[in-house]
């Protein structure tokens, strides 16, 4: 008998155009957190090669951070990760919703 398994691709598409595998993901030891380590990991779950659970784990992080990083990605790109930018995005995106 056949298991259901799920099948996962050995790469996806990183978010700056090139192939992203496990191996090219951010360290799980990883601290520091800057925009193109975000987006890796964000494309990295878009593209089922990593669950989101794994992802919490992985990296000891919460559904609500990694949740935040996700919705600055789909509203705004990568441009959207950037902390000193956030407050700036949320604002445009709520006057974008407004009308």
């Amino acid at each position: 008998m056949i298991e259901n398994q799920k099948i996962r691709p050995a790469q996806v598409i990183g978010p700056l155009g090139e192939p992203l595998t496990v191996d090219d993901l951010p360290s799980p030891k990883t601290k520091r957190w800057v925009v193109r380590r975000k987006a890796e990991v964000v494309a990295a779950v878009n593209g089922g090669l990593l669950t989101i659970d794994e992802v919490l784990e992985r990296y000891n992080l919460t559904l609500e951070e990694f949740a935040g990083w996700q919705r600055a990605v789909d509203r705004s790109g990568m441009q959207g990760l950037r902390v000193t930018r956030i407050q700036h995005y949320r604002d445009l995106y709520e006057r974008q919703l407004k009308y």
